[in-house]
């Protein structure tokens, strides 16, 4: 057997990575971060424990790249969704419905997500979070802003307080309560993206809500490539 293909490898890893990524969003979502350790991650991902240090520094870094893949793809398919539309307002309306459906569908998940932002170690970037970031930028600029550099830390510090209140243990606030002062701010129609128990296939409502692995899809593993044949004599191959 001829050895693999740095292409081969590269695509091993990565899917090696992503189910990591899920794995810490299925067990953190059913069991909270500290009862979620590397071991179980790596358990439910099939891989080798030492491969979560391979790509990841700690849980913390680990749980927060899965966290942010999921609330990116979220956002991502929330936006380009049917019927797909340029206009910066009903843009708005579904970055805003996603990001509060996450606070209401997942809620150990998100919980213990803004807690560890909390924590002293804090935030921590990554290419998911970065990837977050230019969807939220681009939803600003769409929706008509003159300063993206200002106006996109204000949504994104709306987002998370409206996450936070909703979430706060024994005082949450209602999310239509949250969706309503936020659509105010931003100029929104109460009809816009999501409105609360309208089903959308696929989106935050409805049975698309609990799938997951869409988000993480690793698919089959690649194959080597068959060894090149040899020409023999006469033509013939070996």
């Amino acid at each position: 057997m001829s050895p693999r293909s740095a292409l081969v490898n590269e695509e091993l890893r990565r899917r090696s990575k992503e189910r990591l990524l899920h794995a810490a969003v299925e067990l953190v979502s059913e069991h909270g971060y500290d009862a979620t350790t590397l071991g179980d991650i790596a358990d439910r991902a099939g891989s080798a424990r030492g491969l979560v240090s391979y790509y990841f520094p700690g849980k913390r870094q680990l749980v927060q790249s899965a966290v942010h893949r999921l609330m990116h793809r979220t956002l991502e398919e929330a936006l380009e969704r049917e019927p797909c539309t340029e206009d910066g307002r009903e843009r708005m309306a579904r970055a805003i419905d996603a990001i509060l459906g996450l606070a209401r569908d997942r809620p150990v998940l998100m919980r213990q997500h803004m807690a560890g932002l909390l924590q002293a170690e804090g935030f921590v970037p990554c290419p998911e979070q970065r990837r977050l970031a230019e969807l939220l930028r681009d939803t600003v600029a769409r929706h008509g802003s003159c300063d993206v550099d200002a106006d996109y830390p204000m949504l994104r510090a709306l987002l998370m307080g409206a996450v936070f209140a909703a979430l706060v243990p024994g005082v949450p606030m209602p999310v239509p309560v949250l969706r309503a002062e936020l659509f105010k701010r931003y100029r929104l129609d109460w009809a816009m993206g999501v409105p609360p128990d309208t089903e959308v296939p696929g989106g935050t409502c409805g049975a698309g809500r609990t799938d997951l692995a869409r988000f993480f899809a690793t698919g089959p593993a690649p194959e080597c490539p068959a060894p090149a044949l040899r020409p023999g004599p006469e033509g013939q191959s070996k």
